[in-house]
């Protein structure tokens, strides 16, 4: 735990000193005016705004692998993402000029219909294995997203629409990522409903036997997916992978048990984007490579490589 934290930091601190503009640590003590400016109103809150979105993406992916029971499952291989995107054009089509908080709360509906869409499909389901469910996911995220792209065709929002299909930090500014904030209330819920959330990833039968009030607690953990998710892809657009292999890295380590691996998980989801956006800051340097480029390519790799050990750790 005292290594991830110093590894945050520590990447925090590198964050904050990239960028066109040269600001280095050495000039803390003497900043000048614009460079306060830059600081405090790109820097610093692009900074808050990966850490925030890392957490709660990754959280985001715990919960819902543990709802489904498969390690598989995450906000991008089961539709709420493509939802949460369909919501976004719904509110443009339906409410032209809607604040950034209407287009947020319709995309949260969306993205929670289609995370209930998903679940019911999979209890229509005999035949379920690992690979399975989240084929059935990303099935119903491509139709999902069909519509979308026909939509955005049909009432020539095309380009507004794309803006949502790959993430990039690089326009983060003070004034244009609050909204992040509404979500750290629902990361502290998931703490709080921890070890409901293990119960649930027992199956519904014998978690019932336990006690647990199982459709509550679906509910609770899809809401709190819905909604993290339908911020992240306002305030910064669609990060992929990431709540796919944070839970899986912390799971192989520390088990099962979603109380002891939850801050693990949100640490190390923080780190892996925070990493993947400094990577893409200095590639290319002085210019930038999106974050969902980044995250990607490095998700991608990282999937394949827990695809080919799965059998060691499913389920």
């Amino acid at each position: 735990m005292k290594i991830l934290i110093l590894i945050l930091v520590l990447l925090s601190i590198f964050s904050i000193f990239i960028g066109v503009k040269d600001i280095s640590i050495w000039d803390i003590p003497n900043l000048n005016k614009g460079q306060i400016h830059i600081l405090m109103l790109s820097r610093i809150p692009r900074l808050i705004s990966i850490i925030v979105a890392g957490f709660g993406l990754s959280i985001c992916g715990l919960i819902m692998q543990r709802i489904t029971q498969n390690r598989f499952v995450s906000p991008t291989t089961a539709g709420t993402m493509d939802s949460a995107k369909l919501g976004i054009l719904t509110s443009i089509i339906i409410f032209p000029g809607s604040s950034t908080l209407t287009k947020m709360i319709t995309s949260f509906i969306f993205a929670l219909a289609g995370s209930f869409m998903f679940l019911g499909i999979l209890r229509r389901i005999k035949y379920r294995n690992t690979v399975m469910i989240p084929l059935i996911g990303l099935m119903l995220g491509g139709v999902l997203d069909s519509i979308t792209s026909f939509l955005a065709y049909r009432y020539d929002l095309v380009q507004n629409i794309s803006s949502w299909l790959q993430g990039d930090f690089s326009m983060i500014i003070k004034g244009r990522y609050e909204l992040l904030y509404v979500s750290i209330p629902f990361v502290i819920l998931a703490f709080i409903y921890a070890n409901k959330f293990t119960l649930a990833g027992m199956g519904k039968d014998l978690s019932v036997s336990l006690g647990l009030n199982y459709n509550q607690v679906v509910a609770v953990g899809l809401t709190i997916v819905a909604l993290i998710s339908s911020t992240v892809i306002i305030t910064v657009g669609r990060i992929p992978f990431l709540g796919l292999i944070i839970p899986n890295l912390v799971s192989i380590y520390m088990g099962d048990n979603l109380k002891k691996s939850l801050l693990y998980t949100a640490l190390l989801g923080a780190i892996f984007l925070l990493f993947c956006d400094i990577l893409g800051r200095i590639i290319i340097y002085p210019y930038e490579i999106p974050i969902g480029l980044t995250v990607g390519v490095l998700g991608s790799l990282i999937f394949l490589y827990l695809l080919a050990r799965r059998k060691g750790y499913e389920a």
